[in-house]
């Protein structure tokens, strides 16, 4: 005798894929690779057309890569495809200031050679590392890439997750996974609520040609406005966040290229000789943002669409990679035992593995920057000594970068450079 709900059965039993990923940036390029890799099917949907994806012109992006990151990426075998594109970090100098008047006498300085691993993190542009993502997603069986394709609802049963697109198609699957930035739709769809600060800064970023060689040196210049990070990119070139008040950058952003070097120049010194503007620039508004939570039915966030953090310290797209790490390395672990990569058994392991880290790492953003960005004497004499102190006990500088390289806590097999 025939089964009346065998049909039904077998619909609840077909998938487009394992997973379906919201948020074709960075970190979602890099957990599809990581989930193909561990042997899962993956659908990566981007908003954007794949022209705009694998655009060449350079915008004045770029990312400090902790070490920690650089094995992600070594092992995921990106890496290879950035050798000639990467900028090795072999110091880093934090001071402490005013534009024009010179940096206070106490200040850090982290030095790659106290640790073993080797430089404690890499410089690398934008669009050299989208497209190398790019070029292996598109070379990979297990991942199809929509690009153009937006979504505009959502939904989960007992057994799948579903996505609808404005193009009518409809994915489903067994795992939804947010990484689609700060106003994530998917953690607003799926009922996640926020926290959210506003810094009251915004970022101005650019790279800056310089006539004199970095030596491979970043700087942290802490002023009262907030920090000036000059960060080493290849040749004689630099990247620059400079946080500004919203209105001095709504002001310096409209300026000629000329004229934004003339303002800028007070802040940068003349370490370098000449400098000048390299390609475009851009800002965006500093903000604190962290999800209430980090799961629901049928569904994770990672990157941004969990948090998003100040860049005082560089760690954004790093926090995002820990995440990546962590979940693949959960599902890919659930699914060899048997396990509903979906269920909130399995998602709940991936919350309490990266709770932690993210809120902790947001709140220390969040004071640095508030201690920082002041001209409260007071603060200011209580800094400069803690810099100096630091700086003077070798132990303590050690532990600072082994945690900007990101070689603390639980990491994930790939953040050890080691496959799933």
């Amino acid at each position: 005798m025939d089964n009346p709900t065998l049909p039904h059965i077998l619909r609840v039993m077909e998938y487009d894929s394992d997973i379906a990923i919201v948020g074709g940036g960075l970190n979602g390029c890099a957990l599809a690779l990581a989930l193909a890799s561990g042997g899962m099917s993956v659908t990566l949907i981007d908003s954007l057309p794949i022209d705009t994806l694998t655009e060449d012109s350079f915008d004045g992006r770029s990312y400090a890569l902790a070490l920690a990151s650089k094995r992600l990426l070594d092992a995921l075998g990106t890496w290879k495809m950035l050798a000639d594109d990467v900028q090795p970090m072999l110091e880093i100098k934090v001071t402490d200031g005013r534009a024009g008047e010179g940096p206070s006498p106490f200040w850090m300085h982290f030095d790659h050679t106290e640790i073993e691993e080797g430089p404690m993190g890499f410089m690398v542009e934008d669009r050299h590392l989208r497209r190398a993502f790019l070029a292996q997603i598109a070379a990979h069986d297990r991942i199809t890439h929509l690009t153009s394709e937006t979504v505009i609802a959502q939904s989960v049963d007992q057994s799948a997750a579903s996505v609808a697109l404005e193009s009518g198609k409809t994915i489903r699957t067994r795992l939804l996974v947010g990484s689609d930035g700060r106003r994530s739709g998917v953690a607003e769809r799926g009922g996640i609520g926020r926290s959210f600060k506003d810094y009251g800064q915004t970022a101005l970023v650019a790279a800056i040609g310089h006539q004199l060689p970095h030596h491979g040196i970043a700087h942290q210049f802490f002023m009262p406005a907030g920090p000036l990070a000059i960060l080493p990119l290849t040749g004689n070139r630099s990247s620059i966040v400079w946080a500004e008040s919203h209105e001095r950058a709504k002001e310096l952003s409209a300026l000629s290229d000329d004229a934004f070097i003339d303002a800028l120049r007070p802040a940068f010194g003349d370490f370098l000789g000449d400098i000048h503007v390299t390609g475009a620039r851009f800002s965006y508004p500093l903000n604190l943002t962290l999800a209430d939570r980090l799961v629901d039915n049928r569904l994770a966030l990672v990157g941004d669409a969990a948090h998003g953090v100040h860049p005082i310290a560089g760690q954004g797209l790093n926090l995002g990679l820990r995440d990546v790490g962590a979940l693949a390395q959960t599902l890919v672990d659930a699914r060899r035992r048997g396990e509903d990569i979906g269920s909130q058994a399995v998602l709940a392991r991936y919350e309490e593995w990266r709770r932690f880290d993210t809120t902790t790492l947001a709140m220390a953003t969040n004071s640095f920057n508030e201690l920082f960005s002041n001209d409260n004497p007071l603060l200011r004499a209580g800094r400069d000594i803690g810099m100096g102190l630091v700086n003077a006990i070798p132990a303590l500088r050690r532990t600072f970068i082994r945690e900007a390289a990101g070689l603390t806590g639980d990491l994930p097999r790939l953040l050890q450079g080691r496959p799933l």
